[in-house]
């Protein structure tokens, strides 16, 4: 496996380049219009809208054969995807016989030839399918997590409310989709848990416990703080997806500094009407208002199960948020927001000062340390944890990411093998650029890590691999 070399040499600078780019967007179901003539029938949702009626039908029409004729050859496995030279579309049946299909330009490099015409060069292999089928499974997952199945929006209101929902919902999400900032993370769609120690950990479970007890309709309860996962009474799928919606849409909206200081935690001891940080990110903006709206966004969990509707209500102290979801036929009112302000208010911003003081300590004891010469990517399919050092940022906008985007196509090329082979394994790369590239599949955890050491050979890396391993991950059993 080798490194796609960036293009280089003295032609490099007129050369223009231009990302991935979302070209259409469609869902369809082929029971709709069955009949010639009816095939407008079958569209659900079609993006762009401008694109003209004859070549929406068109385009259907075409992946539909497409799925039909790969079917032929895998009747239980139709086609995940379609190489073309100027774009890539996928497929995915999230539910039976309604189709999501994704076209996706290729990135191109433009360059100007001896004429001063420009030669547009479409880069064929660059994308990863793995990655934007990911990515396609996740619009699904979002829509569900807000709407409900398709299939439920069926049976409430037929096709009308169906498209509805799926115009409502999908202009908006479509706009958020930064095709160019995908990668490895997106097929993992993991769950960044926080570290704690043992007794912060009792403190926020005690905290939990008495909410659920004081606010009686509270169904489910998640607890967050910096953006990472420390408990949830969730689904893990469920959760994976709440996560996403959390960090990279609701929390970014709301940035806010630590309001106080991190090294002058509260203290418990202080009087009870303390002021407290305590808001909320969904529901009333201001609590003092007697005519604030306490209208709370609707998400549905366990869809294969027992279905549930609930409202979900943020609310956040300082770093600390915690979510509570309580069943939808249940309408908040002004005086339980009130209620629930006052009782987990005061408390929560307590304990957000705890975590941070704790959490200080922790960084103090460990020293700062520097600049590693290793980055590495950790995965385990089991729990969702999900650790990653080469991502500065992770956002549906930005992958601010230390490494080589070369560097980053051949993690995803790893990832690819692994998924190939049930067996553990482990493979070494040595990239174009003088990067040593390891991949560690072991007993349902992956580990990826990038080495900056251009002299070293295949038995040293090996060695700073189990370095590594020993000192980030000596509770994980890896094989060797």
């Amino acid at each position: 496996m080798a490194a796609a070399a960036a293009g280089a040499g003295a032609g490099a600078a007129q050369e223009k380049q231009f990302p991935p780019a979302l070209l259409s967007f469609f869902i369809y179901n082929p029971r709709f219009g069955p009949r010639e003539g009816e095939e407008e029938n079958k569209i659900l949702f079609y993006h762009p809208n401008e694109v003209e009626k004859n070549e929406k039908i068109r385009n259907v029409g075409l992946c539909e054969a497409i799925v039909q004729f790969t079917r032929t050859f895998s009747p239980s496995k139709p086609a995940k995807s379609l190489h073309t030279q100027k774009n890539r579309q996928f497929f995915n049946e999230p539910e039976e016989n309604f189709w999501m299909v994704m076209v996706v330009r290729n990135p191109i490099i433009e360059k100007q030839s001896k004429d001063g015409k420009p030669i547009v060069e479409y880069q064929e292999e660059e994308l990863l399918d793995k990655v934007y089928s990911s990515v396609l499974q996740q619009c699904y997952s979002m829509y569900k997590l807000f709407n409900g199945t398709f299939l439920r929006a069926m049976e409430d209101g037929g096709v009308k409310l169906l498209k509805e929902r799926l115009e409502k919902f999908f202009h908006r999400y479509l706009q958020t989709l930064h095709l160019q900032s995908c990668d490895l993370l997106d097929i993992f769609g993991g769950i960044s848990f926080f570290p704690l120690d043992k007794m912060t950990y009792l403190k926020i479970q005690s905290f939990i416990n008495r909410m659920e007890e004081s606010l009686s309709i509270v169904k489910y309860t998640a607890f967050l703080y910096n953006d990472q996962l420390i408990w949830s009474g969730l689904e893990q799928d469920d959760m994976r997806i709440l996560y996403k919606y959390l960090t990279t849409s609701l929390f970014p909206r709301h940035i806010e500094p630590e309001l106080a200081g991190r090294d002058s935690p509260i203290r418990a001891e202080m009087p009870g009407n303390l002021q407290h940080y305590g808001r909320f990110l969904t529901g009333p903006l201001n609590l003092n208002d007697p005519e604030a709206k306490c209208r709370f966004p609707k998400i549905f969990v366990n869809t294969d199960d027992t279905y549930e509707a609930l409202h979900l209500i943020v609310y956040k102290a300082m770093s600390a948020a915690v979510c509570f979801m309580i069943d939808a036929s249940v309408q908040p009112t002004l005086d339980f927001c009130r209620r629930l302000d006052s009782i987990v208010g005061p408390q929560l911003t307590v304990l957000a000062s705890d975590i941070c003081e704790q959490f200080n300590i922790n960084k103090r004891m460990s020293g700062s340390e520097k600049e590693p010469q290793f980055k590495f990517i950790y995965f385990n399919h089991m729990n969702l944890a999900e650790k990653s050092t080469i991502h500065m940022r992770k956002t549906p906008s930005v992958s601010l990411t230390s490494v080589h985007p070369d560097l980053m196509k051949i993690l995803g090329d790893i990832n690819s093998d692994f998924t190939r082979v049930d067996e553990d394994e482990e493979v070494i790369v040595k990239a174009m650029s003088d990067y040593w590239v390891v991949g560690k599949k072991s007993d349902q955890r992956e580990l990826y890590v990038i080495l900056n050491q251009k002299n070293a050979n295949l038995i040293e890396v090996n060695e700073e691999v189990k370095k590594l391993c020993a000192t980030q991950f000596n509770n994980i059993f890896f094989l060797d």
